[in-house]
């Protein structure tokens, strides 16, 4: 079957316009997991070692957050995250990966939330961040601008309700998607009885079943990923390389293990069914595709929650 040029022209179109879109539910992602407003503290360890192959990936994060009352019912939150990634290219390359083995991500936040009447509670936040190689002096193009704004509505303690619900709308703007508007944001947690709940959203959904108080597994899908600013530049193809991105989208099984109401020790684990590390240019277009092959995933850490 022949094909005219409009139609093949078209049909790319449409591809670079689904793949841009996969990546910005990556990256949209990959912002809203760092912003889980009920976590005052996070240590956590990532890993992906890649099948068939020598690369793998680690990343070591940690979260701070500290509310301040200002009056009743409104807080303003300060806090910090650091994640350092570690990524081990020992697959033969055609260029020095050595410039690629150490990503720093470092995010200041800031939040404000009040209760905006007997239902809802508004919330917005600010993030500066930082995500670069960190070999040379910063420059602009290490700096990135996030944030979004909030409005949720939590029946999850309420007492007359037979399903407590908890539901979150909003709008997020992300400066690593490149695109200068925000992108709603969406989550909905309801419990189905006292043993399963399940929670439909970006980055994760998942359907839980709760054994007691201290232990609860899930099944889940998720997504997650970065973009980083290579402060040394690498010619490949012809092309400087300027930014370094990783999407994966992950399924598998978790389980928590709660000492108390707040601390929680958690584990992840399962296997990804969609991976793209990619070096890109100035303008984030595909120079070079790393070792994309779907991997067994792992992810453990310790949490502090309100």
């Amino acid at each position: 079957m022949r094909y005219s040029g409009s139609n093949m022209n078209g049909n790319k179109m449409i591809k670079k316009e689904l793949k841009w879109i996969v990546i910005l539910c990556m990256f949209l992602a990959f912002q809203t997991s760092n912003a889980q407003l009920t976590d005052l503290a996070r240590l956590e360890y990532s890993f992906i070692p890649q099948s068939n192959s020598e690369d793998q990936y680690t990343r070591l994060r940690a979260l701070l957050n500290y509310p301040i009352k200002l009056k009743e019912d409104d807080y303003l939150i300060i806090g910090a995250e650091y994640n350092r990634i570690f990524l081990n290219l020992e697959e033969s390359y055609p260029f020095d990966t050595s410039k690629l083995n150490r990503l720093h991500i470092i995010d200041l936040n800031l939040g404000y939330t009040f209760k905006w009447n007997e239902n809802w509670r508004f919330g917005v936040k600010f993030n500066p961040r930082i995500a670069s190689t960190l070999t040379e002096s910063l420059t602009s193009d290490d700096f990135f601008l996030n944030g979004g704004i909030f409005f949720v509505n939590d029946k999850t303690n309420s007492v007359s309700l037979k399903r407590p619900y908890r539901l979150i709308l909003g709008l997020t703007y992300n400066a690593t998607t490149g695109l200068p508007f925000p992108l709603p944001f969406i989550s909905y947690y309801r419990a189905l009885n006292k043993n399963w709940s399940f929670n439909a959203g970006v980055p994760k959904s998942n359907l839980k079943y709760t054994f007691n108080e201290k232990n609860n597994m899930q099944a889940f899908v998720g997504l997650d990923g970065y973009l980083a600013h290579l402060q040394k530049s690498t010619i490949i193809n012809g092309q400087n390389v300027d930014h370094i991105s990783l999407s994966v989208a992950i399924g598998g099984l978790g389980y928590e293990y709660c000492f108390t109401k707040h601390l929680v020790a958690y584990m992840y684990t399962g296997y990804t069914f969609r991976l793209n590390n990619v070096l890109r240019n100035k303008d984030r277009e595909e120079v070079f595709k790393l070792n994309d092959l779907n991997a067994f995933y792992l992810r453990t850490g310790l949490k502090f929650k309100i």
